[in-house]
């Protein structure tokens, strides 16, 4: 194998960390090669915001979860989708600021492929990584805390730092589930790649010791979590902060 793929396939969410701050030459490094991920057109729209003080990472644990390891990390940050420098700029020169929901799109994904980046770099260098969904949990109390202006999006929280754990893999659908070619799967492969699948997810969940009567297949678990809405307050947020979706 070749060490790359090694690294990318050795991937864990790590939840336990060290006392050991990650120094800010390492960092500076990781960013230096997130922002080397493909961007459209050079477009850039993302940021990167480290939370620093201890009083504010303890209020983000409380508000992404609660997650203690938001405050426990060797690192903590918030990935942004970032408009703000390309309104700036539409100002400056006196243009009018109107993407539509192309401008938010490309917000999000540059964002991601940025913050995947990231994360490569720093389990290159050994440390472990957990990203934060939970962020988006009661965001805009995260948007006050941060003070953050119109066209900045938060879109997940990162934490970074020294593993003080070692979790074996969980299980992905098989690559056959996900490849295909010229055209998209019919339900019936689909359901059958599904159902094996699930089997291996029962078995994982087995073996992490997880209560018989709790223990459910994946697609179980997915037709769970997407019965409800959740967080159905995001699109209002976002709009507050400048995104049009339409």
């Amino acid at each position: 194998m070749h060490p790359t793929l090694d690294l990318m396939l050795d991937h864990r969410s790590i939840r336990r960390y060290t006392a050991d701050p990650v120094p800010d030459t390492d960092i500076r490094r990781a960013v230096e090669a997130g922002q080397a991920a493909s961007t459209s057109s050079a477009v850039q729209a993302y940021c990167l915001i480290r939370i620093n003080d201890p009083g504010e990472r303890q209020r983000l644990a409380e508000l992404t979860g609660p997650q203690e390891k938001v405050a426990e990390c060797g690192a903590f940050f918030v990935v942004c989708g970032d408009t703000r420098r390309h309104r700036i700029a539409a100002a400056d020169g006196g243009l009018a600021y109107d993407a539509h929901l192309e401008a938010f799109l490309l917000a999000v994904i540059d964002a991601t492929l940025f913050a995947q980046n990231l994360v490569l770099a720093f389990e290159a260098m050994g440390y472990g990584i957990c990203y934060i969904g939970g962020l988006r949990s009661r965001l805009a109390e995260v948007d006050r805390r941060l003070e953050l202006p119109d066209g900045v999006y938060p879109v997940y929280g990162l934490c970074v730092g020294v593993p003080d754990e070692a979790p074996g893999p969980r299980p992905r659908l098989s690559a056959d589930a996900i490849y295909s070619e010229d055209r998209y799967p019919n339900d019936d492969q689909v359901r059958s790649h599904l159902a094996e699948y699930d089997a291996r997810y029962r078995l994982y969940l087995q073996e992490r010791g997880v209560a018989p009567e709790k223990i459910r297949g994946w697609s179980e678990i997915m037709a769970g979590k997407f019965s409800t809405p959740q967080r159905d307050d995001l699109a209002a947020y976002y709009v507050g902060k400048g995104a049009e979706l339409v």
